[in-house]
């Protein structure tokens, strides 16, 4: 393999879904190949027209994959300055979750790439990927496989029925998969599980076009323009586990210190309907509105964003936020301490200080950004904390290496790690063993007949159907009738 890297980044989700995990591994494709110095490919889910029809938005759908391509690339360069020089596949996906709009892999991922592209491969979501991985070991193909953990997996499973009976089982099955498929895992905050080989850095950007809404209203604010003319805001999928519930109740409690404030809700979500009619119990001016583009004109006028969300793992509306010039009045919590170094961050550890930093952010003024705490908001900056964080310039990262089978004249260091391979190697073998049984997939969660793609996706997809193979008459007769028969003729 030549010395020019070839990355390929695997993730859960994609456009025109707009969850972080199909809108960050996209800007990071595009940052990591603009340079030009390495080969990007981008693998994302392909779903069928029904599956489509429950996760996509807007009643969004694509008869082709060519068509989601074209869709993704028009999407990305309407908000980036060059042009993308990455390139997409697209892997047999399978929605499996109703409510969570959850996608899972079908078959063997590692397929997508050719063994002669082979290189590293970063995993959005790696454990999320693996849960039912079954097919070829990630390390066996891959040079270098990086892990980057998006969510706070446990945080939520702990909010359903049996919670922390399933939280437990999870953290362990989470530890499994990630520590027998990666070499490294990113956490891009300590709010998310403790991992083998992790480290904590957070490695996404922001959306270009939130930098420029927040340099026009600097420009503003210099020229002694009134820059924000609206309140509070709040904005996020409308669900009680977004910090719906934490924010109310804090309106809730203190109706009386906040006489005069209004706040405006924005999402949408299954619990919308709630969320309208907890809303309309207060005393204060608190409106819902449906969903909306974080960038949308509607928003720029506001001067404080109140983020009380405590189950994020970084929180992509509080960089807007603060990209765009705005206060941020954020919980005390590890999913924010990226965003202490800002100014405009304001963090509160109890209610008292929520009430009193809201009021005094409403009738203060945010500080301007200057160009470095702008660049640390950036895509370009998030890239290259990426490529450190990953080790990708070092020109001998780290990899199983085979070592000499006679292990009596080894180093006891390298008998350890042949020792530790061997381990983590019939631990994988486990793994491929237990998620190939069908009735053991369904039963920790997997979506029926997700083990081998359908028809219908091996069609859309254009992947070949292996032929049947034709059994002899002699290949179906036990040894010993067959050595008796050759022994006749």
């Amino acid at each position: 393999m030549s010395m020019r890297q070839h990355i390929a980044i695997f993730t859960t989700a994609s456009l025109p879904w707009l969850t972080g995990t199909a809108v960050n591994p996209l800007f990071r494709a595009a940052y990591l190949a603009k340079s030009g110095e390495r080969d990007v490919t981008l693998v994302i889910p392909w779903l069928s027209l029904k599956d489509q029809e429950l996760v996509y938005p807007n009643k969004i759908t694509f008869d082709s994959p060519s068509e989601q391509e074209s869709y993704v690339y028009r999407w990305l360069e309407e908000r980036i300055d060059f042009r993308p020089k990455f390139g997409i596949k697209f892997y047999p996906g399978k929605q499996f979750s109703k409510e969570m709009r959850s996608i899972l892999p079908v078959g063997d991922l590692t397929k997508c790439i050719p063994d002669e592209e082979a290189d590293i491969a970063v995993l959005e979501e790696p454990e999320h990927l693996n849960w039912y991985h079954h097919g070829r070991k990630w390390k066996n193909k891959f040079r270098r496989v990086i892990g980057i953990v998006h969510t706070n997996y446990l945080e939520y499973v702990r909010r359903e029925k049996n919670g922390q009976l399933l939280a437990f089982f999870l953290k362990y099955a989470n530890t499994w998969v990630t520590r027998i498929y990666c070499h490294k895992i990113i956490r891009l905050s300590a709010a998310t599980q403790e991992l083998p080989r992790s480290i904590v850095c957070n490695v996404h950007g922001v959306n270009p076009k939130f930098l420029k809404i927040g340099k026009e209203k600097l420009e503003q604010l210099q020229r002694g323009e009134v820059a924000f003319t609206k309140g509070a805001y709040y904005i996020g999928k409308m669900v009680w586990s977004k910090g719906y519930r934490e924010l109310l109740n804090l309106l809730s409690k203190n109706q009386s210190k906040l006489t005069g404030l209004q706040v405006d809700l924005y999402g949408s979500g299954e619990d919308s309907d709630e969320v309208q009619r907890e809303a309309e119990k207060l005393s204060l001016a608190v409106k819902v509105h449906p969903g909306r583009d974080h960038a949308d004109p509607l928003f720029h006028d506001y001067k404080v964003f109140l983020n009380p969300s405590t189950t994020d793992v970084v929180c992509t509306t509080t960089a807007e936020a603060l990209a765009m010039g705005k206060i941020v009045i954020c919980a005390n919590h590890p999913s924010n301490d990226f965003f202490k170094q800002f100014p405009n961050c304001h963090i509160y550890n109890n209610e008292d200080e929520f009430v009193k930093l809201t009021l005094d952010a409403l009738s203060g003024q945010p500080e301007p950004l200057t160009d470095e705490q702008r660049h640390e908001l950036s895509w370009e900056a998030a890239t290259e904390r990426f490529i450190d964080a990953a080790e990708l310039n070092h020109a001998n990262v780290s990899t199983q290496k085979s070592l000499p089978p006679k292990m009596a004249f080894l180093p006891a260091s390298l008998r350890m790690s042949k020792l530790k391979k061997s381990v983590e190697d019939a631990s994988a073998y486990l793994h491929q063993s237990v998620s190939g049984i069908e009735v053991v997939r369904r039963a920790f969660g997997a979506a029926p007949k997700s083990l081998k793609p359908d028809e219908q996706l091996r069609k859309e997809l254009g992947i070949d159907i292996p032929p049947r193979k034709k059994r002899s008459i002699t290949s179906v007769l036990p040894k010993r009738l067959l050595s008796k028969k050759n022994k006749t003729s």
